[in-house]
C-alpha cells in the first residue's frame, strides 16, 4: 500500500499485518516563526489508535517544543524546522512507550486508567496488561484527557431476544457467573499494590537544615486562614492540613507515594486545598526541576479547575513568602507547571487578570502577576494564533 510502512520499523516483513501511514512535515515561516506542520497527525494517530493530541504532544516534550493542537480544523503544529524523518524516529519512542505491549509487542493495545490512578497497555492480541512509565510527561497530558471509552455494541442483546427462551436463560446464568468472576478479579486486584509504588526511592532535595524546617512549618501554621471563605467544613484546632504539613516538613524525604498515602489516611486526598499544602512543603528554590518531579503526584490531585487555582495558590506563597527570590522567574515556572499539565489556559488566565489577597497580600499578588507577564502575554498569543487558523 503506497504510503504505509510498518507500525514496527524493526519488522522488515512486508506482510507485517500492523501499518501505518508514513509521517508527512510541512516546514512553514520565518525566523523565530518557524514551524512544523503535520497533514496527516489525525491518520497516524488513528492508525495507533491513539488521540492526535497524543502524538503532537509526545513530540513537543522529546524535541524541547511547544505544539498547538486545533481538532476542530485538524491541524497540528510543533514549532521550529523538523524533517519528516527526525519526526518519524521520535515517532518510533511514541509507539514503544504508549502503543506496543510489553509482552508480545504487538501494537494492538487500548489504553486503561485504573482507580488508582495508573495508566496501562490493555493488549487485545494476547490478553497481557503491561503499565505505562508515569514519570514521562505525556503520562500527566493523558491523565488530563483520558482516552474515550468505547461504546458497547447492542448487537449481542439484540440476537439474545431474537432466540429463545432457553437459550437466553442459559445465556443469562453464564453472565451472571461472569459477573461473579468479575468481581471477585475486581476485588483481589483492589489489594495489590499500585506501580506508583517505584517511585519511593526518588530523593528530594529539599532544604532539610532544622532552620528551614522551622521556617516552612511556621508559614504553615496559617495555611488554614487562607481559606477560611471556601465551602469545606472548618475543623476546631489543628486541622488535617496542618498536619500533612507538619508531617511532610518533619519526614524530610516522604516520597510522593507516601505523601498521598497520609493524605487519605487523613481523609483529605482529594480536596482542593490539600494541593496548596503540598505544594508549599516541597517546593523550594529548585521549584523548576521539581515540578515535573512531582508531577504525577500533582496530576493524581489535581481534578477540577478549584484545585488548580488552589494550586496556584501554593505556587504564590512558595514565591511571594517563602522564596522571594524566585520572583524574577515566575514565568518560566508558570511555564513549567503548563508544559506539564498541571494547570490549564483558562484558569491561567483568569488568575492572571486579577490580583488576590487570598494566598498573600495584595501587593505581592500584583508583583507576581506582574513578573508573569510574559508568560501571560505568550498565552495570549498561541491563543490567538490558534484562533487565527481555525477561521
Amino acid at each position: 500500500m503506497s504510503g504505509m510502512i510498518n507500525i514496527r520499523r524493526d519488522v522488515q516483513d512486508s506482510f507485517y499485518r500492523y501499518k501505518m501511514p508514513k509521517i508527512q512535515s510541512k516546514i512553514e515561516g520565518k525566523g523565530n516563526g518557524i514551524k512544523t506542520v503535520v497533514p496527516n497527525m489525525s491518520d497516524i494517530a488513528k492508525a495507533l489508535a491513539r488521540p492526535p493530541l497524543y502524538t503532537t504532544k509526545y513530540f513537543g516534550f522529546e524535541l524541547g517544543a511547544q505544539v498547538i493542537c486545533n481538532a476542530e480544523v485538524d491541524r497540528y503544529i510543533v514549532n521550529g524546522a523538523h524533517d519528516a524523518g527526525k519526526l518519524q524516529d521520535t515517532l518510533d519512542g511514541f509507539i514503544d512507550k504508549f502503543v506496543l505491549c510489553r509482552a508480545c509487542k504487538n501494537p494492538e493495545t487500548e489504553l486503561v486508567i485504573s482507580k488508582t490512578g495508573d495508566i496501562n497497555r490493555d493488549c487485545k492480541a494476547c490478553g497481557k496488561i503491561t503499565p505505562v512509565d508515569l514519570r514521562h510527561k505525556l503520562a500527566n497530558v493523558i491523565m488530563k484527557n483520558p482516552p474515550e471509552k468505547k461504546k458497547k455494541s447492542k448487537k449481542g442483546k439484540k440476537e439474545k431476544d431474537a432466540s429463545d427462551e432457553g437459550e437466553a436463560e442459559e445465556e443469562m446464568l453464564a453472565a451472571d457467573s461472569d459477573d461473579e468472576l468479575t468481581r471477585s478479579i475486581q476485588m483481589a486486584a483492589a489489594s495489590l499494590p499500585t506501580n506508583n509504588a517505584d517511585v519511593k526511592d526518588e530523593e528530594w532535595t529539599v532544604d532539610t537544615s532544622d532552620a528551614a524546617v522551622k521556617a516552612r512549618v511556621a508559614d504553615l501554621a496559617g495555611v488554614e486562614k487562607l481559606t477560611l471563605d471556601d465551602d469545606d467544613e472548618e475543623e476546631a484546632g489543628e486541622t488535617s492540613y496542618d498536619v500533612l504539613g507538619s508531617w511532610i516538613e518533619e519526614e524530610k524525604t516522604p516520597s510522593d507515594v507516601d505523601i498521598f498515602k497520609k493524605a487519605q489516611e487523613l481523609g483529605i486526598e482529594a480536596k482542593h486545598r490539600t494541593l496548596a499544602v503540598i505544594v508549599q512543603c516541597v517546593f523550594d528554590e529548585n521549584i523548576l526541576k521539581q515540578i515535573p518531579k512531582y508531577a504525577a503526584l500533582l496530576t493524581k490531585m489535581n481534578t477540577s479547575e478549584k484545585h488548580e487555582k488552589a494550586l496556584l495558590g501554593g505556587i504564590e506563597r512558595v514565591i511571594g513568602k517563602q522564596n522571594p527570590d524566585l520572583l524574577s522567574g515566575t514565568s518560566k515556572i508558570l511555564m513549567t507547571l503548563y508544559e506539564n499539565d498541571l494547570v490549564s489556559e483558562e484558569v491561567l488566565t483568569k488568575w492572571g487578570a486579577k490580583a488576590s489577597k487570598k494566598y498573600v497580600d495584595r501587593d505581592t499578588s500584583k508583583k507576581i502577576r506582574k513578573a508573569a507577564e510574559p508568560f501571560l502575554k505568550w498565552l495570549e498569543e498561541a491563543e490567538d494564533e490558534s484562533e487565527e487558523e481555525s477561521e
